[in-house]
């Protein structure tokens, strides 16, 4: 039906809120996306409650659940604990440790992996693009050759965390021209800071004794066999401002994705925008690498999944990359722990042979969705 202005042309009436085209999918994003959250929150509560009770001591699921809603209920005392003396500190001292660490890393590596392809523009980046992981495990490895141990069971971790502090900020320093940090620049920096922290990392292996090298091969494989309460009281308040802070640059990315010269017509300063970003993403993920080793492929593999299921805005994509990482790597710890009687599999193996499979098909249909790569 149309109506006949003045000038005596006919004109279609102005949609109505109800009409709308852009109503319906709207309505179905939000839907999407509710349904998005509840899934991975119900599925975190599940395979943390499966976690807990299975391993070498099994323990029965309705006692764990028990067990946690008596511990964390405070003077209402609700459920039981655990009958059986030695599960119940076996639940508590060495499985629960280990699960709240696998949903924090999870989590760090994921929300890093979004943020950071945010800020470079691109879907291949992740955090070791920046050199955080190679530079933790060189720190690692320093220490472990040369026998330092001045801090303890947390020598290890504190080099760790330094190395990854300081790789990156070399990797900025370096990339920084005329006060401003290009992406290519530090893309390229990157590499070429990586290729020296590697060799670092080769005249460590070639220079240690047989214990050292064992030791940091398989720190480098990844693992979160022996989490303690203390370590996940030092990684937990670093890892919640690195999450924090990455939802509330959110718009803003999401600003940033149409370009540099657009974000700053918009008002972003982009230029800090960048280093607040990679500052938050260092911080978050040289703490989470250095109690767990290097996880590759999470914060690669994990904000695509989230993409093709509801979009790239990262207002969703930050918090469901937060809770789809914590869900996955506690998957795979699971599986790290039960797969083999007797024996725990390096966790970063797992995700590789996930992720690995994964880069080779996003890889693939990038250049088929191009026309190819020239």
């Amino acid at each position: 039906m149309t109506t006949l202005t003045r000038a005596g042309r006919d004109t279609a009436p102005a949609p109505t809120p109800a009409t709308a085209p852009g109503r319906p999918r709207v309505r179905g994003l939000r839907s999407r996306v509710a349904v998005l959250f509840l899934v991975l929150t119900a599925g975190i509560v599940t395979v943390a409650l499966i976690s807990a009770a299975h391993g070498q001591y099994g323990i029965g699921l309705s006692d764990v659940a028990a067990s946690i809603a008596h511990k964390w209920s405070g003077p209402l005392h609700l459920g039981h604990p655990v009958h059986d003396r030695f599960a119940e500190a076996t639940l508590w001292q060495v499985r629960m440790p280990r699960v709240i660490m696998s949903l924090l890393v999870g989590a760090v590596l994921a929300t890093a992996g979004a943020v950071m392809q945010g800020i470079f523009g691109n879907p291949l980046a992740e955090p070791a693009v920046v050199g955080v992981s190679s530079g933790a495990a060189v720190g690692a490895a320093i220490v472990i050759v040369a026998g330092i141990g001045v801090l303890g069971q947390f020598t290890v971790p504190a080099a760790a965390f330094v190395g990854g502090l300081v790789t990156v900020l070399t990797v900025y320093v370096l990339s920084r021209s005329n006060g401003r940090s290009e992406v290519v620049t530090l893309v390229l920096t990157g590499i070429a800071v990586n290729a020296v922290t590697g060799a670092g990392l080769a005249f460590c292996l070639f220079f240690g004794s047989q214990t050292a090298r064992d030791q940091i091969v398989f720190w480098q494989l990844g693992s979160l066999n022996g989490s303690r309460w203390s370590y996940v009281a030092i990684v937990a308040p670093m890892a919640a401002v690195g999450l924090v802070g990455a939802m509330v640059l959110a718009r803003r990315l999401d600003l940033l994705a149409l370009g540099d010269r657009a974000a700053r017509h918009l008002g972003v300063h982009v230029e800090r925008l960048r280093l607040v970003s990679i500052v938050l993403v260092t911080f978050m993920v040289a703490a989470a690498v250095a109690f767990s080793g290097i996880i590759g492929f999470v914060g690669l593999v994990v904000p695509h999944l989230i993409r093709m299921a509801v979009g790239p805005g990262h207002r969703v994509l930050v918090p469901a990359s937060l809770l789809a990482g914590g869900l996955l790597l506690a998957c795979a710890d699971l599986v790290a722990r039960t797969a083999i009687h007797y024996a725990d599999l390096p966790i970063g193996m797992l995700t590789a042979l996930v992720g690995g499979p994964f880069f080779f098909w996003l890889l693939r249909r990038t250049r088929s969705r191009a026309g190819g790569w020239a």
